[in-house]
């Protein structure tokens, strides 16, 4: 995430506890190197129960109700323990235990339909003493469901429950080594992700979008095969490099709509971040000022007396496919694709031992491996030249001085890095260098992945986030690069383009060569990737049908632009940022001049059949309270709270009306600036502690997400 206006937010911070370092480096506990599941099953019905974890006095699991009779509208499973188990929390339905029975129940109209030959997973955590023996009977609404031992599957050992054999998720022998026993790998906190936003383009007044945050593991997960990446995993061969992938063809149809295997797919996405890199605080004890590379899972390792949450990759999985969730977004920068990088792996990391990953590269092949298992469609996203420099990069070869560097009260600046390998400022003590022969390497590798890992779920890729600092002709060179170097690898998957910004310019190592970038009406300006203006008059010249636009745009939550000035102030005309919240300044969402804007962006593209899935939306509801940066708090605090969840929903009313799709930033809650669907136990004033540790989905966000998709 990075919008041009950001100069708002201090990243969240954590604090490590007094734990062995040597703690994190402990390989990863699967989700599916538990015993097999059990599968009770007849002719109407069967369900598979999956521990998911377990661990001292805790344990999770897996549930899946698959329907061989009539379409089912309402429905009760009802099972009981043999034991002391209790269920502690579930999702994403309604939980009750009366001594040993468990009662799970439809309670909402998106969950109460299980179609004839469909299915329905939910999910529980529970706290177990003694014996732990998954249950045997099942019974949905009022019907038993039969019994099997669901010892299946081609080894005998996994079958559908995913462990082996058929599964796919093993090696020739089902249960492979390391691999196929799933399991989740780190994200781990940061309390640097959040973050201020820039301007209206101009690097010098920009901001920090500042979420830098990272993105999607997997554990060991489903990777299978001695080899630990391929046997019968997905659809690979026995060296365990996967095979050639048969399926899964991505399209944009005449219409503008993006389509599977020539059947339209409706794009239901958010960003899973963290695999980027977040921005460590300049006191940490072990990383002081680092970019950890860590996917974010909600499963610290300080969290409840260091015996974390038991929050795994599978359990977010299970709970966003049954929000409606089709599609992830993953955020990566050229150090994941290193195994070998510093902050890659070991005592950086903060993610909880029994869910830590080997390294960030392994985190992203798992987390493929592991989506396509569960029927989720990746979008990989280069977010930046570096882990370090971040969001700021508005392009390959970044260099300082960034637009943060003169912010207040704020711990993460970056002037000593740079992506470029000339023209540095004295500042820069670190060079990573970057640049377009680099970055065409990095998007073959990324579009060889399906056919490396066996599967067929990439279903493109997001070639550069916020390429702000680009004129439309720069970019529109390097987009036809880049089409080129994908289709030779990958001639199957989309690629998504983001916009630029309103000036360009502002990096490449000369203060004179600033110029302004044409986006029409002067009274909206667009956020970083948000500027598709001259897509028309000067087109991208790749196949329609392979490209999906993909601009960004944020609300007052991640930064106050001018147009969100109320007119009853004149005194408040064309301030922004600091300055109208040091004014005092009011802030109006005008929707009328919201869509102007919008359309003159980007939303005239899909009246000319374009196909547009915004690559990044959202924002904190609770703005400018809630997880904001405390000193966002102090500066806005006479701002009523939900003026941001306006802002979303005129966006998303928009998004409808146009049939435009998007991506959410972000599922997990880490965004400083935005929050996430899923709630935060931090606070910046109250609950420091908390950082990392996730509760249930935000009602808002869901109800406003499915009101996107038509749920």
């Amino acid at each position: 995430m990075q919008s041009n206006m950001r100069l708002t937010n201090q990243r969240t911070l954590w604090r490590r506890s007094a734990v062995a370092a040597a703690s994190l480096v402990v390989s990863a506990i699967g989700w599916q190197s538990v015993p097999a599941a059990l599968q009770a099953q007849s002719s109407g019905c069967e369900v598979i129960y999956t521990k998911a974890w377990e661990g001292g006095n805790g344990f999770g699991a897996n549930i899946v109700i698959e329907n061989y009779g009539a379409a089912i509208n309402g429905w009760t499973l009802e099972f009981s323990f043999s034991g002391s188990q209790q269920v502690s929390n579930g999702w994403p339905v309604s939980f009750s235990q009366s001594g040993a029975d468990v009662t799970i129940s439809s309670n909402a109209a998106w969950n109460e339909a299980i179609p004839s030959g469909g299915s329905f997973n939910v999910g529980f955590n529970g706290t177990v003493s003694g014996a732990n023996q998954d249950p045997t009977v099942f019974v949905l609404n009022g019907v038993t469901c039969g019994q099997d031992t669901g010892t299946g599957g081609s080894d005998g050992t996994g079958g559908d429950a995913g462990t082996g054999g058929d599964a796919g998720t093993g090696g020739d022998a089902g249960t492979g080594g390391d691999a196929g026993t799933g399991g989740d790998a780190g994200t781990g906190g940061d309390a640097g992700t959040g973050g201020d936003a820039g301007t209206g383009g101009d690097a010098g007044t920009g901001g920090d979008a500042g979420t830098g945050g990272d993105a999607g593991t997997g554990g060991d997960a489903g990777t299978g095969g001695d080899a630990g990446t391929g046997g019968d995993a997905g659809t690979g061969g026995d060296a365990g490099t996967g095979g050639v992938i048969d399926g899964a063809v991505f399209r944009v149809n005449e219409s503008g709509r993006v389509t599977k295997d020539g059947e339209v797919f409706p794009v239901r996405c958010g960003s899973w971040f963290g695999l980027e890199g977040r921005h460590e605080p300049s006191d940490d004890p072990t990383n002081p000022s680092g970019a950890p590379m860590e996917l974010y899972i909600g499963n610290t390792f300080w969290a409840n007396g260091n015996a974390g949450t038991g929050r795994t990759i599978q359990q977010t999985m299970t709970e966003i496919v049954n929000m409606g969730i089709n599609v992830v977004r993953l955020p990566v920068v050229p150090q994941t694709l290193d195994p070998n990088d510093p902050q890659a792996s070991g005592s950086v990391l903060k993610n909880h031992p029994s869910v830590v990953s080997d390294n960030a590269l392994q985190a992203l092949e798992d987390f493929i491996v592991l989506a396509d298992q569960n029927n989720i469609e990746v979008m990989l996203d280069v977010h930046s030249c570096s882990n370090y420099v971040g969001w700021r990069a508005g392009r390959l070869d970044a260099r300082p001085p960034y637009v943060d560097r003169d912010r207040e009260n704020y711990d993460f600046p970056r002037e000593g890095y740079s992506c470029a390998s000339s023209g540095n400022p004295s500042s820069v003590s670190v060079v990573q260098a970057y640049d377009e022969a680099a970055w065409l390497d990095d998007l073959r590798t990324l579009a060889g992945l399906g056919q490396q890992l066996g599967v067929d779920n990439i279903i493109g890729i997001d070639i550069f986030n916020e390429p702000w600092d680009y004129s439309w002709s720069e970019w529109k060179g390097l987009v036809e690069a880049a089409y080129a170097a994908i289709n030779e690898v990958n001639p199957n998957t989309l690629l998504f383009v983001q916009g630029i910004s309103s000036s360009n310019g502002n990096q490449d190592g000369s203060s004179t060569t600033v110029n302004d970038t044409p986006h029409g009406s002067l009274t909206t300006n667009p956020n970083w990737g948000e500027n598709l203006y001259e897509a028309i008059s000067d087109p991208i010249n790749i196949p329609r049908e392979r490209l999906v636009f993909s601009p960004h745009t944020y609300g007052p939550s991640v930064f106050v632009q001018s147009m969100f000035m109320d007119p009853a102030q004149p005194e408040c005309a064309g301030l922004e940022g600091d300055a109208a919240g040091d004014a005092g300044c009011n802030i109006v969402i005008d929707e009328a001049l919201l869509r102007e804007g919008w359309d003159e962006h980007f939303g005239f593209l899909r009246d000319q059949g374009y196909a547009i899935v915004v690559g990044e939306f959202g924002g904190n509801m609770d703005w400018p309270g809630g997880q904001a940066s405390i000193r966002d708090q102090d500066r806005w605090g006479y701002i009523t709270p939900g003026i941001d969840q306006e802002w979303q929903e005129v966006f998303v009313d928009y998004m409808v009306d146009r049939g435009i799709e998007g991506c959410y930033w972000a599922i997990n809650p880490e965004s400083g600036d935005t929050a996430g669907w899923y709630g935060h136990a931090y606070d910046p004033i109250s609950n420091t502690s908390g950082w990392g540790e996730w509760f249930d989905f935000d009602v808002r966000k869901t109800d406003l997400l499915h009101d996107l998709w038509g749920m």
